[in-house]
Order: C-alpha cells, then structure tokens, then sequence
C-alpha cells in the first residue's frame, strides 16, 4: 500500500470528504482507505469481512456518488466534522490496523503504514482536542504501535507473551498510557475505543508476560462485547478467558462465532493454541491445519506451519 503523498493535514481533509454523510456509511471508510491510504481493494474487504468483488462495488459506488453529489474537498465546519468523528476515528484506526497486521504478503507488520495512522490520530486530537474518540483512539494505536520493534525478530514472528519488552519504545508507551489514564467513560463508538486502550494499557502495563492484569482484560473484553457484539471481540475475549479460567473456558466461547469466523485464519490458530493447551491434540492439529490454509500472510503462515510440524509429531505418541 502507498502511503499518504501529501501534507498530513491534507489526508485528513481527504478522509473527511470520504467520510461525508451523502455516502453509503458501509462505504466510507473503505473509500478513505482506499483513496487516502492506498490499501489493496483485497485487504480492505478483509478488514470488514466481506468479499473482494463486494468491496470493490461498494468503493466504485461511493467514488461516483462524490462526483454525482459535487461533495467538495476542504475542511468541513466545525459542526460538520462533529458529526463525522466516528466514521472518520474508524477509517484511521482501519488504516493503522492495515499496517500493524496486513492479512496479505511478504511482511508481518508495515511499520511506515501504521505510523502514517498513528499521526493521522494525533492531527485529529489537535483539530478536535475535547473528543473523546479522537483521545482513545490516538491512546490505543500509540500504544500498540510502540510494541512493533518487538513483534518479528529476524523475520520470523514473536507472539506477545515471547516478545521482549525491553525493545517495546517506552516513550511511547509512557505517551500511550497517559492518554489513557486520562479517558472518562462515554458511550458508543468513543467509549468501545476507550475500552480497546484500556485493554492496550493493560499490556502495557506488563513489564513481564506473567505480570498480565487478565482478570481485568476479561471484564473490559467482556464490557467490549456487551458493546460491540463484535465477534472479532469474542475471539480476543476467549483468549483471556483461557488465560483466568482454562483452555476449555476459552473454547466454549468460540462456539458461537464458528460460523461467523470460520474463513478467519486467526479464529483457527486460537482454537488450534487453546486445543493444544487443553491437551485435545486431534483438534490442535485439525485447527492449525485450517489456520495454515487460509492464512495468507508469509510470516504468519510460517508461524503457523511450525506450530503445525511440531503438534502432528506429537499426535500418536
């Protein structure tokens, strides 16, 4: 993907007539995406969970309606941009996550990419500084983005409990967490940012993997889903649950996203760590299975394909 050509300014200029309520709100953030950023058609479709041939209809659709509409650029009215605040804290936050975990390629991270979102993030505090979703959600992409020295040592990929935290970038982190700290509790789109930097906090916060507040990540998880119905979220949710309550608590939540994230790569390889962990080595292996084949990033599919070797030598013993 390119990254943004112009002043920083101008792309949020451009992010804001992307996000321009004469659009499709289905369309929005994928038309900034696309326009401002330079994301892949294909990657955009897989950060909404939607087919390639749908997304591409959906941008060619909003790009004629700017035309048809006679939607200008510039920036909008203070009022105006009010208004767009979640649409435009969503496309940002889209961007970073494009960069921090492409779904497709060589790399497992592109630092530039997700850097360009980080400073979206903070352009737009300084335009808006009194909203609370442009606070939480420079909070939370500072936050992740200041772990991404540590996140693929010598191309291969670092889980988060393995990485060393000594390379995590602590100005950053001591930025992220004082952003968060200062975030009071709102309602709908602001506050599900804020519980995503809490929850980034929480890690942070961490100097050791065992120094992890999980009991706290399950309730703001939970406050998440009850929020959100995210089953994206259910799945990070499983995740800490498993590490408060067992591998099999963790599973059991997976049952009643199965069929909404069942092309999900990233579905599969938790069902596969937290089978193996709870000693079913069919499953973990049937599971990693499913996660190689439909993970389509090279760093992440190498990951996986070791988890895999080492589990299937394992089966039969």
């Amino acid at each position: 993907p390119a990254a943004p050509t112009g002043p920083l300014d101008e792309c949020l200029h451009l992010v804001l007539l992307c996000c321009h309520p004469a659009l499709a709100p289905e369309s929005r953030s994928a038309l900034a995406l696309r326009m401002v950023i330079g994301t892949p058609t294909d990657e955009i479709a897989r950060l909404f969970l939607v087919s390639t041939p749908t997304m591409a209809a959906r941008i060619t659709r909003a790009k004629r309606k700017i035309v048809a509409a006679g939607i200008p650029l510039g920036a909008p009215a203070p009022e105006a941009l009010r208004s767009r605040l979640d649409e435009v804290c969503r496309t940002i936050y889209l961007a970073f996550t494009a960069g921090y975990t492409p779904g497709d390629g060589p790399h497992l991270l592109r630092a530039d990419l997700a850097g360009d979102a980080v400073r979206l993030a903070a352009v737009l505090v300084e335009v808006v500084p009194e909203a609370p979703q442009a606070r939480a959600l420079l909070a939370l992409v500072t936050l992740h983005h200041a772990r991404r020295d540590a996140r693929e040592v010598d191309g291969d990929l670092v889980t988060l409990a393995d990485q060393d935290r000594s390379r995590w970038r602590a100005d950053e982190i001591c930025s992220g967490l004082a952003l968060a700290d200062a975030l009071e509790p709102t309602d709908g789109y602001a506050e599900a940012l804020r519980l995503q930097a809490l929850i980034a906090a929480a890690h942070a916060r961490a100097t050791r993997p065992d120094d992890t507040d999980w009991a706290r990540i399950v309730d703001l998880y939970e406050r998440l889903e009850a929020l959100t119905r995210s089953p994206v979220v259910r799945l990070n949710r499983a995740v800490a649950v498993a590490e408060v309550h067992g591998p099999q608590a963790g599973l059991a939540l997976l049952t009643e996203v199965a069929d909404q994230l069942g092309e999900n790569h990233r579905f599969a390889a938790v069902c596969a760590d937290l089978a193996a962990r709870a000693g079913d080595r069919e499953l973990a292996v049937a599971s990693y299975r499913a996660a190689v084949d439909l993970c389509t990033n090279a760093v992440e599919r190498r990951y996986l394909e070791t988890r895999l070797a080492r589990h299937e030598s394992r089966v039969g013993r």
